[in-house]
């Protein structure tokens, strides 16, 4: 049993083949699938998806390429989409400088309404941060050290000093398919540092997908070969890999309801 902590299924690209992607990540034993978001639009097509799918789960918050259109959001408006049940978590959420699609000062007045929703209604935060590394580092500790959170580092690809924030501070750190990519010596070094009781796999799906599927569309039932890869990064065997990060996932995201999920999984 594998868990794809974290995609977006609401992309376009699975408008036409959402059932057939489902069925794949079924027949891959991926029991459960957090669906990601990043715009309060969103939400409505993300709980769409979980009425039909009952072991898929949403997050809702605003994504920093998207803070610009958020600049003013209150944090009770976070909260009022966490009401929905299939709602599990904040985000994503956080800082890109990469792209800096949003002034920087505005992604880091959303994301600190962000990290208050988390801290407010007790769910996770999904933090998303590229490039962003000291400026991620400092407002983590400030706001642990304000009210304590929980959270993730999804889709990590930044350097040890954001992990070792992470570890301090009780977050998880999750690993894409870029931990399968032939240039990403670096990043897998950092994984073998993190302890096994922090991590968690994802697709971040339809993006990324791992060798050997780069360069195709991704999709949840490839979170196998992340897994498999993370097994060997670990020196640990596939089955141990699998139930460690299940675990971490059912600790993490508290909200999740494994007894709806268990009438579509059988």
């Amino acid at each position: 049993m594998l868990i794809d902590s974290h995609c977006h299924l609401g992309s376009e690209e699975f408008d036409q083949c959402l059932s057939d992607v489902m069925n794949r990540a079924r027949s891959a034993d991926v029991r459960y699938v957090m669906n990601a978001g990043g715009r309060f639009e969103d939400l409505n097509k993300q709980l769409q998806i979980s009425a039909q799918y009952k072991n898929v789960y949403t997050v809702t918050g605003v994504h920093p390429h998207d803070a610009s259109v958020y600049a003013d959001v209150k944090i009770s408006d976070v909260l009022k989409n966490t009401r929905f049940p299939a709602v599990v978590a904040i985000g994503e959420c956080g800082l890109d400088y990469f792209y800096d699609f949003s002034p920087r000062d505005v992604q880091i007045k959303v994301f600190r309404k962000m990290i208050a929703s988390a801290q407010e209604s007790g769910l996770p935060l999904v933090v998303h941060t590229r490039q962003a590394d000291a400026d991620m580092c400092d407002i983590l500790r400030q706001s642990m050290r304000q009210k304590s959170f929980s959270g993730v580092i999804h889709c990590y690809s930044s350097g040890w000093e954001v992990a070792q924030t992470a570890l301090e501070i009780g977050f998880y750190i999750s690993a894409s398919g870029m931990i399968t990519f032939k240039n990403s010596t670096t990043l897998r070094e950092a994984f073998v540092q993190i302890p096994l009781d922090r991590l968690l796999v994802e697709t971040d799906a339809p993006y990324l997908a791992p060798v050997p599927f780069r360069g195709q569309i991704n999709e949840p039932s490839f979170v196998v070969q992340t897994a498999k890869c993370l097994a060997d990064i670990k020196n640990v065997d596939f089955q141990k890999i699998s139930a460690i990060t299940t675990k971490n996932f059912l600790k993490l995201f508290q909200k999740v309801n494994r007894k709806r999920a268990r009438a579509v999984n059988g």
